[in-house]
């Protein structure tokens, strides 16, 4: 093989290499390149170490990812959902922080609700429960004010 053909044939295998390895790290890193789906809006009074990146879940399927938290009106912690775009969330949909397990992390839970109005993109879930804080329950419980 002449030098400039080996180094065509070199070239398109990096290449080809280099496209595999970031499809697998957009997919085995579930990072959403272009931004698939819709957009609503939770406030929480405290969301107790949910971190952006946590998964929204309906029924313990994962639906969504939190793609942003802020501090809102209120000193209340306001996170941005990104859902995939199927699914209808009713307009009396709650919104909860949970835990996987005792020590696992933390993730946003959707009831999706029975009303007949639906959430669109940009909508806001108005019903929200915050994370529960076992250090807090646990103080109170050990200083009799349960």
């Amino acid at each position: 093989m002449k030098r400039g053909n080996l180094e065509l044939v070199v070239g398109l295998f990096v290449l080809l290499g280099l496209s595999c390895l970031a499809y697998l790290a957009i997919h085995l890193g579930k990072m959403e390149v272009w931004g698939s789906g819709y957009q609503v809006t939770a406030q929480f009074d405290n969301i107790s170490g949910l971190k952006v990146g946590a998964a929204v879940e309906v029924a313990g399927v994962e639906v969504g990812r939190v793609e942003s938290i802020k501090l809102g009106p209120g000193d209340q912690a306001k996170l941005v959902l990104r859902l995939e775009p199927g699914l209808k969330l009713r307009d009396d949909a709650i919104a909860s922080i949970r835990t996987k397990g005792i020590i696992g992390d933390k993730f946003v839970k959707l009831s999706p609700g029975n009303s007949e109005k639906v959430i669109s993109h940009g909508g806001k879930i108005r019903t929200t429960e915050s994370a529960v804080e076992w250090e807090e329950l646990i103080s109170k419980y050990i200083h009799g004010k349960v």
